[in-house]
């Protein structure tokens, strides 16, 4: 089940509106929410649900053993234990089969792959749960001795498998003191809303001119092609994704969760150090937070601490080399702006900057998209016309005009113009307001509508969340 089906629209989630609403208390609606996050997990993927709530027992346990022994040999045993579970299973789990590649490469050897599934959201989970052991054992955060607010805080299933990897102290008062006013179900289902149109209307469509940019092989697209295939798909990924996001962010608002962003307009963006302010907010400051500082041979070693940051941000998107290639490429980007500083870089015209990051940007995400190292090799080669093809043909012009429309809607989403108009109608009159909340609810209910007809009309498609696959 995903969040952009009729299914889930049309039938889960009602149905997890009817159920918590209708309770009144705060400890019955957590039951609720508890109760459905385990059956939108159990959909999914139902054989790792013992998985799933082994990491919150083992996690529980290791937190109030901590907690318990504050300041002492004791806990910091406690959190490596802790550590080498979450991440032990995160590797058996995610890269088993990439380890075997990778030793039958170098070695000649001929070990079986396992093929073992991924769990649903393991990565996200993972994280989130992380976070929050450590911030116990930083005396961050006070350790939740109740088993069920901790479980509905690693299981609420709005954010549950591709985010954003929400902290413990942002939900922490809500789990046990929140409501629902008229404000948050009108934004909250405003921003669900937004977020579904991001991924039906948008990232759907622009998925479909990706691939006929790019062909069924990279090695033979047009030079044209292939830029505009580039483009297209890093607008596809963030439509995708902060769709995903947007709905969260939007469905915990109903519920009376306040998620913080997970993205603030990337592409607006003047630097690549400005970039990763604005993407994938919740990652960035996981790594910041737990992982930069961390010491390396007994000290803090910035350069190194810096490129284990972006070493692991690749890995963590994948099992492949492509995606520790885009890891440390912008690691590379990310340290020389550094050594340039932030006065210089602010100084520096801003068209240079913007041509700058965009080709960054741009570049950064085919090597993303291509995990086959060949097939990453004729991408580069497509951008500077070196493997000899055209420059454009009439396949390109054609999937091009039929998704200009497209194409040209999701560059200017990419700007912030609702926030924009939203804070002019916040600085006007109330009639204003009341105008602009009425005309509000009307495009969402168009849109809503067009949504839903895109839905029925693709009904069955496989179409999930790029971020699902992490």
């Amino acid at each position: 089940m995903i969040f952009a089906d009729i299914l889930f629209l049309f039938a889960f989630l009602p149905i997890c509106f009817i159920l918590y609403f209708l309770s009144k208390s705060i400890k019955w609606r957590n039951s609720v929410l508890i109760f459905v996050s385990l059956v939108f997990y159990a959909f999914g993927k139902p054989l790792y649900i013992p998985l799933f709530l082994a990491s919150i027992v083992v996690n529980y346990f290791l937190a109030l053993g901590i907690n318990k022994n504050k300041n002492t040999g004791k806990a910091k045993l406690l959190m490596v234990l802790d550590l080498l579970y979450n991440f032990g299973m995160l590797g058996i789990f995610k890269y088993t089969d990439f380890m075997i590649n990778n030793i039958n490469g170098i070695f000649g050897t001929n070990i079986p792959l396992q093929n073992i599934a991924l769990p649903l959201g393991i990565s996200f989970y993972t994280f989130q749960i992380v976070s929050y052991v450590i911030d116990v054992y930083w005396e961050k955060v006070p350790v939740q001795k109740n088993f069920g607010k901790l479980m509905l805080y690693i299981s609420l299933f709005p954010q549950l498998v591709a985010g954003p990897i929400v902290r413990y102290q942002t939900v922490a008062e809500e789990i046990d003191n929140r409501r629902t006013t008229i404000t948050d179900a009108f934004e909250g289902g405003l921003r669900l809303i937004i977020g579904l149109s991001k991924k039906v209307l948008l990232a759907n469509n622009l998925n479909t001119l990706v691939i006929k940019c790019f062909g069924e092989n990279i090695s033979d697209a047009t030079v044209v092609g292939t830029w505009i295939g580039v483009i297209a798909y890093s607008m596809q990924v963030y439509f995708d994704f902060s769709g995903y996001s947007d709905m969260a962010i939007g469905i915990g608002r109903i519920f009376g969760f306040h998620f913080d962003e997970n993205f603030k307009h990337p592409f607006m963006c003047r630097s690549i150090s400005e970039f990763w302010q604005r993407w994938h907010i919740s990652l960035g400051s996981f790594f910041r937070d737990y992982l930069l500082y961390v010491p390396i041979f007994g000290k803090r070693r910035a350069v190194l601490s810096l490129f284990l940051v972006w070493f692991t941000t690749g890995l963590w998107h994948g099992a492949s080399w492509n995606y520790v290639i885009w890891g440390l490429y912008f690691g590379v980007f990310i340290f020389i702006e550094t050594k340039i500083g932030k006065k210089r870089l602010k100084n520096a015209p801003t068209l240079l900057m913007h041509i700058y990051n965009k080709l960054v940007i741009l570049i950064g995400f085919g090597i993303f998209r291509f995990e086959n190292i060949h097939d990453l090799g004729n991408f580069f080669k497509n951008l500077v016309g070196a493997n000899g093809n055209q420059l454009i043909n009439d396949n390109t012009i054609t999937a091009f005009m039929n998704y200009l429309f497209v194409f040209l809607i999701a560059l200017i989403a990419c700007f912030p113009i609702i926030p924009a108009i939203k804070k002019r109608i916040e600085q006007s009159s109330q009639a204003v307001y009341s105008i602009a909340a009425i005309t509000a609810t009307c495009c969402a209910l168009m849109l809503l509508f067009v949504d839903t007809s895109v839905l029925v009309e693709t009904f069955g498609s496989n179409n999930p969340f790029i971020y699902w696959n992490f």
